[in-house]
């Protein structure tokens, strides 16, 4: 009977160090150069106006003016600003997880005439650039009387919007027939089965519809800039740029501002990430 020899050391070191160690060694590298702007705009939030022209630029400030954030939500009404930009995200998010699936499972589940034609007719929307669509849209709305309400911000989200139709048809042709033909067999009809089957099934595809929406919503300038025009129904986006306008020598308040503007987009993606993962992983066979 041979004797199994053990591998030489040398080289199982030299696979760890080549397979492992430098790809982790990359990717930590290029992660501090991306986080590298957020990191910055934090500490000039935490400078004080002499500090941030000070030549040769300082990383960090001498002292740590956390002030700042207390007098940016002062200078201008953040909370105000706040509500009605969380309040748009839920409406759009709501609008979109409930219309968006009926309309993917409808052409991805359901035999009909015409669903493919639809189907194609959804996806050549997306071709389409906003600028584009961007005036003929004012005008309907405009004649419609609907500037300087939500409407336009939100009446899009009960169409289902096209990339949200897509990916959750695409998600949905992974589930097996199967499930609904058994569900039949049992008496269930197609809202049932819709229902209590196919939308469970379709949590990671819409938590990550629900993350995209949101972060689409909270970073929105132009919409918000083109069909509200009264300071009270202003989103944050616009109210940062309207106290740009006023205080813009205060460029502390200013990155505070941003800052705080920009932390619930990195944390829900955090949060949410593992869901984004696995609506990936179902388009790459990995499911």
């Amino acid at each position: 009977m041979q004797s199994v020899r053990p591998g030489n050391p040398k080289k199982r070191v030299s696979r760890l160090f080549k397979k492992t160690i430098v790809p982790h060694i990359i990717l930590v590298f290029f992660g501090l150069l991306f986080l590298f702007p957020f990191f910055s705009l934090v500490m000039t939030a935490l400078k004080s106006p002499t500090e941030i022209f000070e030549l040769p630029p300082e990383l960090f400030p001498k002292v740590f003016h956390w002030e700042n954030f207390k007098r940016a939500f002062e200078a201008m009404p953040f909370f105000m600003y706040l509500k009605n930009t969380l309040f748009l995200c839920i409406v759009n998010i709501v609008g979109y997880l409930i219309s968006a699936p009926l309309v993917a499972y409808s052409i991805s589940k359901i035999q009909w005439k015409g669903k493919k034609p639809l189907f194609l007719i959804i996806i050549a929307t997306m071709i389409l650039p906003p600028e584009v669509t961007m005036i003929p849209v004012y005008i309907i709305y405009s004649k419609l009387g609907w500037i300087n309400t939500y409407l336009p911000l939100t009446i899009g989200s009960l169409f289902g919007g096209s990339f949200n139709i897509f990916l959750i048809r695409q998600f949905m042709m992974g589930i097996p027939n199967e499930l609904m033909e058994a569900a039949k067999i049992d008496g269930a009809g197609e809202l049932r089965i819709y229902g209590q089957i196919i939308y469970p099934l379709l949590k990671p595809v819409l938590t990550t519809i629900a993350i995209f929406t949101f972060t689409g919503v909270w970073n929105d300038f132009m919409g918000p800039l083109i069909y509200l025009n009264n300071p009270n129904l202003w989103t944050i986006s616009v109210g940062l740029q309207g106290f740009m306008q006023e205080h813009g020598a205060q460029w502390e308040l200013l990155m505070a501002s941003a800052t705080i503007f920009t932390i619930p987009s990195v944390l829900l993606y955090f949060i949410g990430q593992k869901h984004i993962l696995k609506t990936g992983s179902a388009f790459t066979g990995l499911k």
